[in-house]
């Protein structure tokens, strides 16, 4: 199993990213899907959360700027970013509870600069 990210890069603040993540290979369940990002010497911290039911949890730094959702039968989860701002820059990581498992993507940087 394999997830991979795209759709990071340099942003204005202000501006809209979105991220993709597909999952691919021997699947046979996925549970829940997410992001995390991380900045350079500091914890990764979770961005936000998706369950098979469609529950949904944000880290309230994100709430009313980000959206996430997913696709089920791509095995897909995706992250529309609104409003950027300079402290969203970090590397964005997917991470999927596929067939009992965590897996996490090599994640995709995403710089909000002017």
């Amino acid at each position: 199993v394999q997830l991979v990210e795209s759709g990071g890069g340099l942003v204005q603040p202000g501006g809209s990213l979105r991220l993709s993540c597909v999952a691919s290979g021997n699947i046979f369940r996925v549970a829940t899907m997410g992001w995390d990002r991380q900045v350079p010497g500091k914890r990764r911290e979770l961005v936000a959360v998706i369950s098979s039911d469609g529950s949904i949890n944000y880290a309230d730094s994100v709430k009313g700027r980000f959206t996430i959702s997913r696709d089920n039968v791509k095995n897909a989860v995706y992250l529309q970013m609104n409003s950027l701002k300079p402290d969203d820059t970090a590397v964005y990581y997917c991470n999927a509870d596929i067939n009992w498992q965590d897996y996490v993507g090599e994640g995709t940087l995403v710089t909000v600069s002017s």
